[in-house]
């Protein structure tokens, strides 16, 4: 756990005694030189990075040092459910990926000692840190890797998030965020609606449900996404939605809002890879992004597995997710 103390906030305002939870992987060499930075997504933890870290995985922890540092609102990392009043549940500061960057940003300088990163990259909410760092830290990032990810939320993928947290909030049992006890029927929705979004049209049609062991459709809703947010609490959810809602590279400081100048700014090399049926981070829209990148390539994730396909579920893009950033640092 690292203590950050006071730590302003882009939009304003503070998090007292803020704490970033991480972990690390492997050993740091004796000049500093061999550290990856793989920060987390949405509602994941550090826990679910491993399957791309150890001896011999794509982060080869023989060779590379790997700091995974957790989300803030991931209920690890500073969030709802753990921070005291008056700052606690609904109250709890609004976080931007700018926030975490910096935040990140003293771990890896101060308690560290690294000045430059072989790799920052990530999935998802991952991705949007990825960025984050490449555009408010260009000389210490020498390569980028985000992965079904983006530079900004889109309106389509804003929609989709204000669809979750109508969900949740609208049982009554959330109490605007001062629940007695966890509102389970919003959680339950939310799940639900989370379901539509995370795997593409083709998985649910070519009923892939039914091969990973669920007969139908219900089973595979109960047995997966349920559980999936069982264990998260609401409030953490809903500050991770804001941070998610609100991300774009061009409100870093002295881009006024440019998303397309923030891009442009972007020194490390870059391999963007969104996955070929992702419903939230489709491959043009990350297109888009690459071609204000410097030095940057788009290498999509193919398959049906849609948003998933960047997080290790499926072994055939896992396999390629491996491949590709194996060739990557080997370059």
């Amino acid at each position: 756990m690292f203590e950050l103390g006071d730590l302003p906030l882009s939009r304003g305002g503070t998090l007292p005694d803020a704490r970033l939870a991480y972990r690390t992987y492997g050993e740091l060499a004796p000049d500093r030189s061999n550290a990856i930075l793989f920060p987390t997504w949405f509602a994941g933890t550090h826990e679910a990075n491993e399957w791309l870290i150890g001896d011999g995985r794509p982060l080869d922890t023989r060779r590379y040092f790997v700091i995974v540092p957790n989300l803030f609102g991931n209920g690890l990392s500073s969030s709802p459910s753990n921070t005291p009043a008056p700052y606690d549940r609904a109250r709890f500061p609004h976080v931007t990926m700018y926030d975490n960057v910096a935040a990140q940003h003293l771990l890896v300088t101060e308690r560290f000692g690294i000045e430059r990163l072989v790799l920052v990259f990530g999935a998802s909410m991952g991705a949007g840190q990825t960025y984050q760092w490449a555009v408010s830290h260009p000389d210490m990032v020498e390569r980028i890797a985000p992965i079904t990810g983006s530079s900004h939320t889109s309106p389509h993928n804003q929609v989709f998030l204000e669809g979750l947290r109508a969900a949740l909030t609208a049982d009554s049992a959330f109490a605007g965020g001062d629940y007695a006890e966890p509102p389970r029927g919003g959680m339950r929705a939310f799940a639900r609606v989370y379901a539509g979004w995370g795997l593409s049209q083709a998985f649910y049609w070519e009923r892939v449900y039914e091969r990973l062991g669920f007969p139908t459709l219900e089973d595979f809703l109960t047995g997966v996404w349920e559980p999936n947010f069982a264990g998260s609490d609401p409030n953490d959810l809903i500050a991770m939605m804001w941070t998610w809602t609100h991300a774009d590279i061009g409100q870093t400081p002295g881009f006024d809002g440019d998303t397309v100048a923030a891009l442009a700014s972007i020194k490390a090399r870059a391999l963007v890879m969104p996955s070929e049926k992702d419903l939230y981070f489709p491959p043009e829209d990350e297109a888009w992004s690459v071609q204000y990148i410097p030095d940057a390539e788009l290498c999509v994730i193919p398959g049906i597995w849609g948003h998933l396909a960047g997080g290790g579920a499926d072994p055939d893009a896992a396999a390629f997710v491996g491949e590709a950033l194996r060739d990557f640092l080997r370059r």
